[in-house]
């Protein structure tokens, strides 16, 4: 079965990848200067946008929607392409890539313990952490390869948070009231766990980028405020633009669409 919703989705993700086809890559022999801090901390987020995605497209096969399921593998491309950029601008500026980071490891267990909404709920937790963490990249960075890459990112983010909204709200809807209210506290709970250990984990490149530990964890949960509603039950969007309308508030509230 096909929800006709999700054919909207899926003409946007091969719209983007279309545009990101003729716009092509950033220039990286252009190089980047990185500091060491900065460095450090965006090794681990590579390690965090890698992989080949192949937990959640199962399990989103498995939920019967082509619609949806052609949707996730574009999602998934997508964030391969973000590793695939992180790891060429840090090789730009003389650096390598981490073969693994406990961070990482932990949401991926945490992800994959019980089914499509668990590994949704804790996939968001990870993209509303992204969303201030790039703007910070993108607007704290003096380098300007830093800055792009940073911005296309932010983009493709932006459009992920109300994504996986739509398909959350889909999901939590039969639950009861007091239970979806439940679980979408929970996540905003995981949510300001993961915003303080990044803060803390990244904190030297944070700061180097002009934002502090308390004002990053402070956005951090002022943006979730959005998603949250739109997972609790909000009116159902048409499709990537009333998602955005809908469930995006607390995104728009981390930085526009660049790039």
């Amino acid at each position: 079965m096909t929800n006709p919703g999700y054919g909207t989705w899926v003409r946007d993700f091969e719209a983007e990848r279309e545009r990101r086809a003729r716009v092509g890559d950033p220039a990286w022999s252009a190089g980047a200067a990185l500091d060491p801090a900065l460095v450090r901390s965006l090794q681990r987020f590579q390690v965090g946008e890698d992989g080949d995605g192949s937990a959640l497209i199962g399990k989103a096969d498995r939920a019967g929607d082509a619609g949806y399921a052609r949707a996730v593998r574009l999602f998934v491309a997508e964030e391969q392409n973000h590793a695939r950029m992180l790891a060429l601008l840090l090789a730009a500026g003389g650096a390598r890539t981490l073969r693994g980071h406990w961070s990482d490891a932990a949401f991926v267990r945490l992800r994959r313990l019980l089914g499509l909404r668990v590994e949704l709920l804790v996939l968001m937790v990870a993209e509303v952490v992204a969303l201030r963490y790039y703007r910070a990249v993108r607007d704290g960075s003096p380098d300007p390869l830093v800055s792009e890459v940073a911005g296309r990112i932010l983009a493709d983010e932006e459009r992920h948070v109300p994504f996986h909204c739509r398909r959350l709200r889909e999901g939590l809807a039969g639950l009861p009231r007091p239970v979806r209210r439940a679980s979408v506290g929970a996540w905003r709970a995981l949510l300001a766990t993961a915003a303080v250990i990044v803060a803390v984990d990244h904190g030297p490149a944070l700061r180097g980028l002009g934002v502090r530990r308390r004002g990053f964890v402070r956005e951090v949960l002022r943006a979730s405020t959005g998603p949250a509603a739109a997972m609790c039950g909000a009116p159902r969007p048409k499709g990537p633009a009333g998602a955005a309308a809908r469930g995006g508030a607390g995104v728009r509230a981390l930085g526009r669409r660049t790039g």
